[in-house]
Protein backbone atom coordinates (compact mmCIF):
# COMPACT_ATOMS: atom_id res chain seq x y z
CA UNK A 1 0.00 0.00 0.00
CA UNK A 2 1.09 3.53 -0.76
CA UNK A 3 1.48 6.11 1.95
CA UNK A 4 -0.29 9.45 1.60
CA UNK A 5 3.02 11.02 0.54
CA UNK A 6 3.48 8.31 -2.10
CA UNK A 7 0.00 9.01 -3.42
CA UNK A 8 0.65 12.74 -3.58
CA UNK A 9 3.93 12.08 -5.39
CA UNK A 10 2.11 10.01 -8.01
CA UNK A 11 -0.52 12.73 -8.45
CA UNK A 12 2.26 15.31 -8.85
CA UNK A 13 3.97 13.13 -11.46
CA UNK A 14 0.68 12.79 -13.32
CA UNK A 15 0.15 16.57 -13.22
CA UNK A 16 3.63 17.03 -14.67
CA UNK A 17 2.95 14.47 -17.40
CA UNK A 18 -0.32 16.16 -18.36
CA UNK A 19 1.52 19.48 -18.71
CA UNK A 20 4.03 17.74 -20.97
CA UNK A 21 1.08 16.36 -22.93
CA UNK A 22 -0.24 19.90 -23.45
CA UNK A 23 3.15 20.91 -24.82
CA UNK A 24 3.28 17.88 -27.12
CA UNK A 25 -0.23 18.58 -28.41
CA UNK A 26 0.62 22.24 -29.00
CA UNK A 27 3.58 21.09 -31.14
CA UNK A 28 1.35 18.53 -32.91
CA UNK A 29 3.77 15.86 -31.68
CA UNK A 30 1.20 13.08 -31.58
CA UNK A 31 3.75 10.31 -31.00
CA UNK A 32 5.05 12.04 -27.86
CA UNK A 33 1.48 12.68 -26.74
CA UNK A 34 0.66 8.98 -26.98
CA UNK A 35 3.80 7.97 -25.07
CA UNK A 36 3.08 10.50 -22.31
CA UNK A 37 -0.52 9.31 -22.11
CA UNK A 38 0.71 5.73 -21.67
CA UNK A 39 3.02 6.82 -18.84
CA UNK A 40 0.13 8.65 -17.18
CA UNK A 41 -2.10 5.58 -17.55
CA UNK A 42 0.56 3.49 -15.78
CA UNK A 43 0.39 5.88 -12.82
CA UNK A 44 -3.40 5.64 -12.78
CA UNK A 45 -3.15 1.85 -12.71
CA UNK A 46 -0.66 1.98 -9.85
CA UNK A 47 -3.03 4.19 -7.88
CA UNK A 48 -5.93 1.82 -8.53
CA UNK A 49 -3.91 -1.12 -7.28
CA UNK A 50 -2.05 0.43 -4.36
CA UNK A 51 -3.69 3.62 -3.11
CA UNK A 52 -4.75 3.23 0.48
CA UNK A 53 -8.39 3.97 1.11
CA UNK A 54 -7.66 6.21 4.07
CA UNK A 55 -9.16 9.68 3.69
CA UNK A 56 -6.87 12.66 3.36
CA UNK A 57 -7.41 15.73 5.49
CA UNK A 58 -6.11 19.27 5.68
CA UNK A 59 -3.19 20.33 3.54
CA UNK A 60 -2.78 16.86 2.00
CA UNK A 61 -6.37 16.87 0.80
CA UNK A 62 -5.99 20.40 -0.58
CA UNK A 63 -2.80 19.39 -2.42
CA UNK A 64 -4.55 16.40 -4.00
CA UNK A 65 -7.47 18.58 -5.08
CA UNK A 66 -5.09 21.16 -6.57
CA UNK A 67 -3.23 18.47 -8.53
CA UNK A 68 -6.49 17.03 -9.85
CA UNK A 69 -7.59 20.51 -10.94
CA UNK A 70 -4.27 20.98 -12.75
CA UNK A 71 -4.77 17.69 -14.57
CA UNK A 72 -8.35 18.57 -15.53
CA UNK A 73 -7.21 21.94 -16.86
CA UNK A 74 -4.46 20.28 -18.89
CA UNK A 75 -6.95 17.72 -20.18
CA UNK A 76 -9.23 20.52 -21.37
CA UNK A 77 -6.30 22.20 -23.14
CA UNK A 78 -5.29 18.93 -24.78
CA UNK A 79 -8.84 18.37 -26.03
CA UNK A 80 -8.94 21.92 -27.40
CA UNK A 81 -5.71 21.25 -29.29
CA UNK A 82 -6.57 17.77 -30.55
CA UNK A 83 -10.21 18.19 -31.55
CA UNK A 84 -9.47 20.12 -34.79
CA UNK A 85 -6.87 17.52 -35.72
CA UNK A 86 -9.28 14.69 -34.95
CA UNK A 87 -11.98 16.34 -37.09
CA UNK A 88 -9.51 16.68 -39.97
CA UNK A 89 -8.45 13.05 -39.58
CA UNK A 90 -12.08 11.91 -39.51
CA UNK A 91 -12.79 13.89 -42.68
CA UNK A 92 -9.78 12.31 -44.38
CA UNK A 93 -10.81 8.81 -43.32
CA UNK A 94 -14.38 9.36 -44.53
CA UNK A 95 -13.09 10.74 -47.82
CA UNK A 96 -10.85 7.72 -48.30
CA UNK A 97 -13.77 5.40 -47.48
CA UNK A 98 -15.97 7.15 -50.03
CA UNK A 99 -13.21 6.91 -52.64
CA UNK A 100 -12.82 3.20 -51.91
CA UNK A 101 -16.59 2.60 -52.32
CA UNK A 102 -16.59 4.47 -55.66
CA UNK A 103 -13.66 2.40 -56.94
CA UNK A 104 -15.38 -0.78 -55.77
CA UNK A 105 -18.65 0.20 -57.44
CA UNK A 106 -17.26 1.61 -60.68
CA UNK A 107 -13.74 0.25 -60.98
CA UNK A 108 -10.51 2.23 -61.13
CA UNK A 109 -10.37 5.34 -63.23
Amino acid sequence: MMTIQDVLSVYAAMADLTEQMVQAASRSDWDALVLLEQRCAAHVQALREQEAQQPMTGAERERKIDLIRQMLNADRQIRDLTMPWMAQLSKLINSTGTERRVVTAYGSV
